[in-house]
């Protein structure tokens, strides 16, 4: 019956319209209500709880920076340099686009400004030169699903917190199977565009490429510092936050200044705004956790799959298309936030790595980024390309089908996960 109620409620206010954050809090209290001990102070205590944590410092942090890179000119020479790589061979654009979005990826972590930026810079071009444009906007809509899983992640740190997981070895984990989703990408844009008839751009000569280079180094130099940062023990996640928001706000300002002191506030604004909205989601999840774990739901859902504790490999394919499944109708920040004290006591339970397990959940949440009808990233992409929802829809198919498919080759062989985790710990 508990499982009744907490599912009913749940999905119940989520049908009447109400916002997630809001269908959370209702969701607790209809469990407490059901279990006689409500209580508006304990309600109140969990929410303010929710949002107590230190390692989600590292949130507002990262939105900022991302809104600094997309400004302040980083992005644009992320791009300019993966076009004088790769723009020249046939089917050019698309791969300047995974390249740049793997290297954005590893500055902003947050897959929504990249595939803004992706969108803006990169649509139009590949309109003007020929390709499909549903293919164009689902491909670009599909490499910024590698942002939550190349770190910086600000998923990983929702996650991490949801879970007592390392961030760290969260965001060294990420680093492989970030770049195999890339490449699932580039191999299916290979197949889908070597038959168009689209016009390359000139071969870019070594001047050029070395020009592109040096005017990219700083832009560059943000995710090699984040990354050796960590793996050297020289910052936790949240202080790399706090490094990345000051590199950027400083190269934007100081050494390519095309941040101009006027622009401050504007992008203070859109990174308090998106944080608090990512905060009180996750202060609203505490409500709900707490719950379900005094109403012992975690205990019932490991009787009900105990067949499956001694089969990992089965009882991942069962988590992950459940996650897929809710992934459709929900948000990523939702979805992590609801079912991560759901699985977590499963998975401890079957002795799943929680890393492993981690890196697992984060991609199939950031491919449900892209999965109709709710994908966020497809409404991104759709408002800044002024494309057609139909058309993004129908473009992203063959890409969410190979990502999806690198995931369940992870599920079926974890050495491609754990194997290279190991190397870079």
């Amino acid at each position: 019956m508990t499982i009744v109620v907490f599912l009913g409620s749940l999905l119940g206010t989520m049908a009447l319209g109400l916002p997630i954050a809001f269908a959370l809090l209702a969701c607790g209290a209809a469990l407490m209500w059901h279990m006689n001990m409500f209580d508006a102070q304990i309600l109140a205590q969990n929410v303010i709880e929710g949002a107590n944590s230190f390692p989600l410092l590292a949130v507002p942090f990262f939105m900022l920076a991302g809104e600094i890179m997309n400004t302040g000119g980083l992005s644009r020479r992320i791009v300019h340099l993966a076009m004088t790589l790769v723009g020249h061979v046939k089917g050019g654009l698309g791969y300047v686009a995974i390249i740049a979005a793997a290297l954005m990826s590893a500055l902003s972590g947050s897959a929504v400004a990249d595939a803004a930026a992706l969108a803006a810079l990169l649509l139009p071009m590949m309109t003007r030169a020929g390709y499909n444009r549903a293919s164009s906007a689902g491909l670009l809509a599909s490499a910024a699903v590698m942002g939550p899983i190349i770190p910086p992640s600000i998923g990983f740190v929702v996650f991490g917190v949801a879970a007592n997981v390392s961030i760290t070895k969260l965001f060294i984990a990420g680093i492989f199977p970030g770049i195999m989703l890339g490449a699932a990408l580039w191999v299916t844009w290979w197949f889908l565009v070597r038959k168009e008839k689209t016009e390359p751009a000139p071969r870019a000569s070594r001047a050029d490429v070395l020009s592109a280079l040096k005017d990219a180094t700083f832009a560059l130099g943000l995710p090699l510092i984040v990354i050796v940062g960590l793996k050297m023990g020289v910052f936790t996640p949240t202080e790399a936050a706090v490094v990345a928001a000051v590199y950027a706000l400083v190269v934007s300002m100081a050494v390519y200044r095309e941040l101009k002191f006027s622009q401050l506030y504007g992008l203070f604004l859109a990174a308090a705004q998106t944080t608090a909205v990512i905060m009180f989601l996750v202060a609203a999840a505490m409500v709900s956790a707490w719950m379900i774990t005094v109403a012992n739901l975690p205990a019932e859902l490991v009787t009900l799959l105990k067949p499956l504790l001694d089969q990992p490999t089965l009882l991942l394919l069962a988590i992950m298309v459940i996650t897929m499944l809710v992934g459709t109708a929900m948000d990523m920040t939702p979805t992590i936030l609801i079912l991560t004290p759901v699985f977590m006591p499963i998975i401890r339970a079957a002795g799943i790595d929680p890393v492993y397990f981690g890196v697992l959940f984060m991609i199939n949440n950031s491919i449900g980024l892209i999965t109709p009808p709710v994908g966020t990233i497809l409404s991104t992409v759709a408002g800044v390309g002024k494309i057609s929802m139909d058309e993004v829809t129908k473009g992203v198919w063959p890409f969410m089908l190979a990502q999806f498919t690198v995931m369940f080759l992870m599920v079926l062989f974890p050495q491609l996960v754990m194997v290279p985790a190991r190397w870079f710990y």
